[in-house]
């Protein structure tokens, strides 16, 4: 519907108030808000729901797929940082998004990613420069400066990143921050160089400190970093400063619900419709300066009808005066989407896996990584390696299992490490969606699981698998090797299937294929494992896996 009349009880959150009226729609926008009785008043109107920070190739779907499953939950626009794309395929990567973006009525605001590759410890497909930085920010379809992740380049006035973000600032785009744990003068100085945004915090203190420094607060619930429990209160008093996001959904999750869960969660802490709403939509929308409609005339005529502000269930979907979603069924129709990739590895052989114990000298324990479930950072242990014929390998009592990061662009020997909280008792998993570069990782019990879990990522150029004595399944992810091209309930249906066997081979995590996607992210505390080693975060060095004693 490009014109048209929409009625019920419209809910001004600018106002503060629910009135009985009509919206007038012309040529996609609203031409008049009319207050008046003569409405149907089982039904409210409120505007739609906007992701603050997302970035859409963790959702193993493309922009305009993506799309057609957001609207369903009353999702009208997205904040997308094409942080994973660019470090695959570059600026090229980027104009990829924007362009299959273009193919959906959602609203897709893209950025300019600010770290291609997020560190030099690891090895990306591409670079994204200052000069690259600039092009991008000087187009009208980039938005804002994506998430600064090298946090200590800000604070250690590292000359690259200082370009990139005065850059961002003299063309007056916002900057997105990525600064976990981060805190007194070190914070000050990095929120004074003007990003604006964390989505990091895992506690309350942690939060009120990033606002007390000016910055705005992105409530993220994703698929393996949930963090809405622990911030939630902070709704009540500062919601004017905070926003929702995802960060990083996984598709079977993005079918049962987006932002809008997030705002029946908050009535549901008994938090104010009212402010969760204002979080929910408009706070996005002004901080980012979007062309999305929150009831006023003049805007785009992009709104929800929901059954009540308790429930929030979305009955209707419009953006820009279209009906794109209705009784929780898309109205989108599915568009192909180009393939455009960057994988150049050869498969593996088993003993390139194999790891020779180094225990004459000294050696005599090794750093292990503890993953910590509904987290994206990570724990530091160290612990007894088990050594069976001179060689250490998993060992499934302990749950210490082995994890390889390999190189998908380059011929090289897998990185080795040993990690904790899989809980896997036999086969392996392997994914080439791995923060950030995206090379390939796996995590398994023997050498020959990981070997064929790999090597099932490699045939496909791109894709989750996971494998046991019996079982291999692949979800191939041909475009960038991190999203499918095909439609989100069969890209949710396999990766459902393929979540199940991670969990029958006895995983305990809530996300263990998004979880094991963070193994390799340098940028967040504090132990990983990128394709060139162990890497620890807090001192921003390599480390060996074995400890000398």
């Amino acid at each position: 519907m490009v014109s048209g009349k929409v009625s019920g009880n419209i809910v001004d959150i600018i106002g503060g108030r629910v009135f009985p009226g009509l919206l007038e729609i012309s040529d996609g926008r609203i031409a008049r808000v009319v207050e008046t009785d003569d409405c149907e008043y089982g039904v409210y109107i409120v505007p739609g729901f906007v992701d603050s920070h997302l970035h859409v190739e963790s959702s193993m779907l493309t922009p305009s797929e993506l799309g057609r499953v957001a609207v369903v939950h009353g999702t009208v626009a997205v904040v997308s940082d094409p942080h994973e794309i660019g470090n695959v395929l570059g600026v090229g990567g980027v104009k990829y998004m924007i362009e299959d973006g273009l193919r959906s009525p959602l609203k897709f605001y893209f950025g300019a990613p600010s770290c291609v590759p997020a560190t030099f410890f690891e090895t990306s497909g591409a670079v994204i420069g200052v000069r690259e930085v600039e092009e991008l920010l000087k187009m009208d379809e980039i938005r804002y400066l994506g998430e600064v992740m090298n946090f200590p380049g800000v604070v250690g006035d590292d000359p690259e990143v200082i370009e990139k973000i005065e850059i961002a600032r003299r063309l007056s785009k916002p900057i997105d921050g990525h600064a976990p744990m981060l805190q007194g003068e070190e914070l000050r100085k990095y929120a004074g160089f003007g990003i604006s945004t964390d989505h990091e915090c895992t506690t309350e203190s942690e939060a009120l400190e990033k606002i007390d420094a000016g910055m705005m607060i992105q409530i993220r619930e994703g698929s393996a970093a949930r963090n809405f429990n622990d911030l939630v209160s902070l709704l009540n008093e500062h919601h004017e400063r905070c926003m929702f996001c995802s960060d990083d959904k996984h598709p079977d999750d993005l079918l049962k619900g987006h932002i809008r869960d997030l705002v029946k969660r908050g009535v549901d802490h008994g938090i104010d419709v009212m402010k969760l709403l204002q979080v929910a939509s408009l706070n996005p929308v002004l901080h980012y300066g979007l062309d999305v409609g929150i009831l006023r005339p003049g805007d785009p005529a992009d709104f929800l009808v929901v059954d009540n502000l308790d429930d929030l269930n979305v009955l209707k979907t419009y953006i820009d005066g279209d009906l794109v979603a209705e009784g929780g069924n898309t109205l989108i129709p599915m568009r192909e989407s180009r393939i455009v990739n960057n994988f150049k590895v050869r498969e593996k052989r088993v003993e390139e896996f194999a790891l020779p114990y180094r225990g004459e000298g000294g050696a005599r324990r090794i750093n292990v990584i503890e993953a910590i479930d509904n987290q994206i950072i990570t724990g530091k242990i160290t612990a007894t390696p088990k050594v069976v014929d001179g060689y250490v390998v998993s060992d499934t009592e302990r749950d210490i299992l082995k994890i390889v990061a390999l190189n998908r662009y380059e011929e090289r020997r897998p990185a080795i490490g040993f990690v904790r909280n899989f809980n896997l008792k036999e086969g392996a998993i392997a994914s080439s969606v791995a923060h950030d570069s995206h090379n390939i990782i796996a995590v398994g019990v023997t050498d020959e699981e990981i070997c064929r879990a790999v090597n099932l990522v490699i045939r496909e150029k791109g894709g989750i698998s996971a494998v046991s004595r019996e079982i291999e399944a692949v979800l191939p992810l041909p475009v960038g090797g991190i999203m499918s091209n095909e439609d989100y309930r069969t890209v949710a249906e396999k990766y459902t299937r393929i979540d199940r066997i991670a969990r029958e081979l006895g995983s305990t995590l809530n996300a263990p294929f998004m979880t094991l996607s963070f193994m390799s992210l340098l940028v967040i505390p504090r132990l990983k494992l990128s394709d060139r080693g162990l890497f620890d975060v807090e001192s921003f060095e390599f480390i060996d896996l074995f400890e000398e004693g």
